[in-house]
């Protein structure tokens, strides 16, 4: 799938030179199609680095996809950069008034914190709501996929005693719905986390289904059966040594942290990893964006209307 991503955005040259197709703003306005519109809420602190993650899985369909960045205010995170942000990102308030196809949140690096003591909770709720009547489809990942089940559903999330980090085995549990498509029975997907909300807490929300789960790290995908919220607690988007990275930061902040499972070569952190998630990432994507986007989505954004219960 061709992205339109802004010409100077460091994002850009990097998936150039992995030979995905994306395109900058002058060569996408020749074009005479109606674009996706999807935009992208970035909650993690590397801006730069989940762009370059996310825009990778978002690039493997036929259709051309317009993509805004969005940040909740003007805060600027420690690890990137304020002309950065201010170059490339748009504040919540300054899109509110757009419809979208889709919408990613990202996860965020908040599993300790009580949702109401988030610093920017009450705009996270702001946002939520909007999105039920401005977008067709929305993906949550990880920390946001629990926010939003904790908002729209009243479930909490359970605090483990280990954080969860690693490649974990899953089983397809509907290998009919679309979102499954092409899977094969068992697949593998990271996860890095401390919170989990319990199979049970799912199974009681009328009109969720859980679609694909493991024995070892719980629910991983579930959706409305509207298709309009899909949840994913894991990390599809990741790269092959973000996980590693995540244990070495750690070990140096002295945290002692566990080696990520099913992860480096004979579990040796010493080794390479093993990479065996990448093609089902992209799988998933790419069926959310031409199934519970494309193919549900209005021509005209302007007719979106909320979701009915």
């Amino acid at each position: 799938m061709p992205i339109k991503i802004p010409s100077d955005l460091p994002a850009l040259d990097v998936l150039l030179q992995e030979n995905i197709f994306a395109m900058d703003s002058n060569r996408a306005a020749s074009q005479n199609i109606r674009p996706l519109e999807v935009g992208i809420l970035n909650l993690m602190p590397n801006k730069i680095e989940t762009e370059i993650q996310i825009l990778r899985l978002l690039s493997n369909t036929p259709i051309q996809i317009n993509v805004d960045l969005i940040r909740l205010d003007e805060t600027t995170p420690k690890n990137t950069s304020k002309s950065h942000m201010d170059a490339f990102y748009h504040e919540f308030s300054e899109v509110s008034d757009k419809n979208y196809d889709g919408w990613i949140v990202t996860g965020a690096p908040l599993g300790m914190l009580e949702y109401e003591d988030v610093k920017y909770w009450n705009k996270m709720t702001e946002l939520l709501d909007w999105a039920e009547e401005n977008v067709q489809s929305t993906i949550f990942l990880c920390w946001a996929a629990h926010a939003a089940m904790y908002h729209f559903y009243g479930v909490q999330r359970q605090i483990r005693t280990n954080k969860l980090s690693g490649v974990f085995e899953h089983d397809v549990v509907h290998p009919n719905d679309e979102l499954m498509r092409g899977f094969d029975p068992c697949f593998w997907a990271p996860h890095s986390r401390v919170g989990e909300v319990l199979k049970q807490d799912y199974e009681q929300v009328p009109g969720l289904s859980i679609l694909a789960q493991s024995a070892e790290a719980g629910t991983y995908v579930s959706a409305t059966d509207d298709r309009r919220l899909v949840f994913i607690t894991g990390h599809p988007e990741y790269d092959s040594n973000t996980l590693a990275l995540e244990y070495e930061r750690d070990v140096e902040a002295g945290l002692e942290p566990v080696v990520p499972e099913n992860y480096f070569t004979d579990n040796d952190p010493s080794k390479e990893p093993l990479v065996r998630w990448k093609s089902h990432g992209n799988l998933l994507l790419t069926n959310w964006l031409n199934h519970y986007v494309y193919q549900n989505t209005p021509y005209d954004l302007s007719t979106l209307r909320r979701r009915q219960y």
